[in-house]
């Protein structure tokens, strides 16, 4: 790792992000392979050339350039602050991140998709995430100690944005989760 990738590391650390987009990020700007020149030595032709090439030669999904694109643009004017720089590294337009609704399951296609779990840990999972509106990350996350039968409430610890919710518990998946807790 070079000293100018260990910076950005160290401001990606210092700002708190995730893991996982700290690993991205730092691959990301790899792309100094192509030009044989260092991170801070590389201008905005460099930068055209690398955008053109994620387009035509490795034909790259929308997301994937976006996501590449806030890496470049968070290295150079975060790290290095060259604010001259974002002119250079706009995002690619995509018509279809408007207009995309995501598909919507009828009751009677949810009910067939959770009675169709092979065992009880995965018919208790489904059921959970869709009772309770969870994610799957806020799901792997669940305690038995954050369910509250008295009050019949589900306590999300962290969920998206690090917020903490309390979500109410129907009968049936109460049950449903007792019955899989003497399983286990």
């Amino acid at each position: 790792m070079t000293v100018l990738t260990q910076r950005m590391r160290e401001e990606l650390v210092c700002r708190n992000y995730a893991q996982t987009t700290i690993r991205t990020y730092l691959m990301a700007i790899e792309f100094r392979r192509r030009s044989q020149k260092r991170l801070d030595h590389i201008g905005p032709d460099d930068i055209r050339h690398y955008r053109v090439a994620l387009f035509e030669e490795k034909k790259l999904a929308i997301g994937t350039i976006v996501l590449r694109v806030s890496a470049l643009r968070f290295f150079y004017l975060k790290v290095l602050k060259k604010r001259a720089l974002k002119d250079e590294l706009p995002y690619p337009k995509n018509p279809n991140w408007a207009r995309r609704l995501p598909a919507i399951l009828t009751p009677e296609e949810m009910s067939r998709l959770i009675h169709s779990a092979k065992n009880l840990f995965h018919y208790a999972m489904l059921l959970t995430m869709y009772s309770c509106g969870l994610r799957r990350s806020e799901l792997c996350r669940l305690k038995v100690s954050n369910i509250d039968s008295q009050r019949m409430i589900l306590r999300v610890e962290r969920g998206k944005g690090g917020v903490d919710r309390e979500i109410p518990l129907n009968q049936k998946l109460l049950e449903s989760l007792r019955t899989y807790w003497r399983w286990m």
